[in-house]
């Protein structure tokens, strides 16, 4: 890389603080062990910030599913609200038929302790993991996925406005993280060959 004269992107991650104090101890059930033996046991969540010209801050919540490391659902807006957050996970369940007993795991962020999205959970028998505060390693899966889609696509362009990024992330993620990016923590497989050789297993 030296001799090329390349260098890699490193931005500087923005931090969004709030100021919603934490009323209660958050269980970490799933405390930083990613392993599962098949699709739709362990999921985890996060949002992350994406810029635009037009429209200023824009924000993506995904949801990954940790043995196949597919994302599985996203929603993207202009509002980093429950809503959002909730849709992402509402999304994540439109395929699969049982969501009861999964275990989803997020950060302590006001999006994910609010009553909306704890009662979406628990409508669904889905039950929540958190980090412990100021742990992001506790999120890594998540977090990786969020930094690699900035390190090759984000932070390659200008979008314009919130549909020009609307339009780059589902193509990134549909057309190419999902379907032809191979990761060395799943043998070198797509998470799409993951995730269906799972569902033909199953």
């Amino acid at each position: 890389m030296a001799d090329m004269g390349i260098r890699s992107i490193v931005v500087k991650k923005f931090n969004h603080h709030s100021d919603k104090p934490i009323s209660e101890e958050k269980n970490n059930i799933i405390d930083r062990n990613f392993e599962a033996t098949s699709i739709n046991q362990k999921w985890c969540t996060d949002i992350t910030y994406i810029n635009t010209l037009r429209d200023g801050w824009t924000y993506l919540a995904s949801v990954m599913d940790l043995f196949s490391k597919k994302i599985i659902g996203y929603a993207y807006g202009k509002s980093m609200t429950a809503e959002l957050a909730i849709q992402a996970v509402k999304n994540a369940c439109l395929n699969v038929k049982i969501t009861e007993g999964i275990i989803l795991h997020s950060d302590l962020g006001s999006q994910y302790t609010s009553h909306e999205f704890e009662n979406y959970l628990c409508s669904k028998g889905i039950i929540h993991s958190f980090s412990k505060k100021g742990n992001p390693y506790d999120n890594a899966c998540i977090e990786s996925f969020h930094s690699i889609l900035k390190k090759e696509e984000v932070n390659h362009h200008k979008y314009y406005d919130f549909d020009d990024a609307r339009k780059a992330i589902f193509e990134y993620i549909e057309s190419w993280y999902n379907r032809r990016r191979i990761h060395s923590s799943i043998n070198y497989m797509t998470p799409q060959a993951v995730h269906e050789a799972a569902c033909a297993v199953a």
